[in-house]
């Protein structure tokens, strides 16, 4: 396996102008389903297995999951910035020193429950929100662009897929 399969094993993420309001609502159901998603891929793994690196050079499962809650919780505060400034400038994080701190030694089920009750509240938020509304956009100042919410939205149902394969191709590759 190439370590760009490695790395990106559902592929790079390739934003569009625009989503579809099917697409969008399509994006929102991935975001519902992700928590139970993740979840399922990381049952039943030995501490052992949750400190192994998906890749070489790779975060472990463990630190992995915590930092999908981590990062999804930033999807959520931008989404609800989104939705209460007009074009805010959100504040970026280091995701690889978030992703060394204390707490993500921590038994996975921490993050694991984090995450379901912030996606099933970021959900019920989305599902109330209109076309007008997805249309709306932050600035991000490290990649200097602007990003429309129905693009956010995408690009975490696509992240979340993307760290739950990562998990899943690991047990696949070490028999688990």
């Amino acid at each position: 396996m190439s370590i760009e399969e490695l790395r990106y094993p559902v592929g790079r993420f390739q934003p569009l102008a625009v989503y579809s309001s099917d697409a969008t609502a399509a994006n929102v159901n991935i975001l519902a389903a992700f928590p139970k998603r993740l979840a399922t891929v990381a049952a039943g793994l030995t501490p052992a297995q949750l400190d192994t690196p998906y890749r070489e050079g790779g975060w472990s499962v463990r630190q992995t999951i915590h930092h999908v809650a981590d990062s999804h919780l930033h999807a959520y505060i931008r989404t609800k910035w989104l939705l209460t400034e007009d074009t805010p400038t959100i504040k970026a994080y280091l995701e690889k020193k978030w992703a060394e701190t204390s707490e993500n030694k921590a038994d996975v089920q921490l993050s694991l429950t984090l995450i379901a009750a912030h996606h099933a509240k970021w959900v019920a938020l989305l599902s109330t929100v209109g076309p007008a509304d997805f249309a709306r956009r932050f600035y991000h100042p490290d990649n200097q662009n602007y990003v429309r919410l129905d693009s956010l939205v995408a690009a975490y149902a696509w992240h979340g897929e993307h760290h739950a394969m990562h998990i899943q191709r690991l047990k696949e590759r070490m028999g688990w």
